[in-house]
């Protein structure tokens, strides 16, 4: 059975978007068979029909079908048509907790790689003035991955004060706040978090494997300790498709 026909033609403005209109097209296509406005089984309007609906060019149309056929997501049958086969698969598994006890948590199955170590650092950028910075920081960067697959990178400034506490296997398998936590003495006295969505730059997409521009989520983190002191600037950048934010309403 035939999935809705041609639509009436709509005004998409590709240009509000640095993503190539090949990839905002499969973003699209996939969110319809997610949704269930393509069903499975379901024959997936003509070429001619996408392209009267969206404005676009044929060959923009087969690049957005390559990729979600590649995906296993349709399938093309010659002289029948485009049928739907499967809906993606759940990618949201990855929660950012936005309670103290919760950024403690490692994640399953998680692997962290350092991919920079520096000393004697001062950050560029302090998100939450909540304390006066330290003397000076040590700077790391880290990988995190799940199944070979990459979704975080993060940036961390630890007092230098206190890096002499954190031992090197504590580095590949702590979360950034439970590093501090786990310092003997530490006492903290004010965290910050902060949210924002943004973009991947060529940098962040190749280090997470994602085309140029695709939605990440960026987390500030900010921690004082009980002297006032700023011990803590950290920056993570996590993959758009696999990150959920819960937050309790009072």
């Amino acid at each position: 059975m035939k999935a809705a026909g041609a639509q009436a033609r709509q005004s998409f403005d590709f240009s509000r978007s640095a993503v190539s209109r090949y990839l905002q097209l499969a973003g699209l296509f996939r969110r319809r068979i997610a949704s269930g406005q393509w069903a499975i089984g379901q024959q997936i309007p003509t070429v001619e029909e996408l392209v009267a609906e969206c404005g676009v060019a044929r060959a923009t149309i087969r690049q957005a079908l390559d990729l979600i056929e590649a995906e296993g997501l349709i399938e093309r049958h010659r002289a029948k048509g485009t049928f739907v086969i499967a809906r993606p698969q759940q990618q949201i598994w990855c929660e950012v907790a936005t309670d103290w006890s919760g950024l403690l948590m490692s994640r399953d199955g998680a692997v962290i790689k350092v991919m920079s170590d520096k000393r004697g650092i001062q950050p560029s950028h302090i998100p939450h003035p909540i304390g006066e910075p330290a003397p000076s920081y040590r700077h790391l960067r880290r990988l995190h991955s799940r199944d070979d697959a990459p979704f975080l990178v993060t940036e961390l400034f630890v007092d230098e004060r206190l890096s002499g506490r954190i031992t090197d296997e504590a580095l590949v398998t702590k979360t950034a706040l439970r590093l501090l936590a786990d310092i003997p003495g530490l006492q903290i006295k004010d965290a910050r978090q902060t949210l924002t969505i943004g973009t991947a730059d060529m940098e962040i997409a190749e280090r997470l494997q994602l085309p140029l521009n695709a939605p990440v989520a960026c987390v500030h983190r900010s921690v004082a300790d009980q002297t006032g002191c700023l011990v803590f600037i950290g920056e993570g950048i996590y993959r758009g498709d696999v990150v959920r934010i819960d937050m309790k309403l009072r």
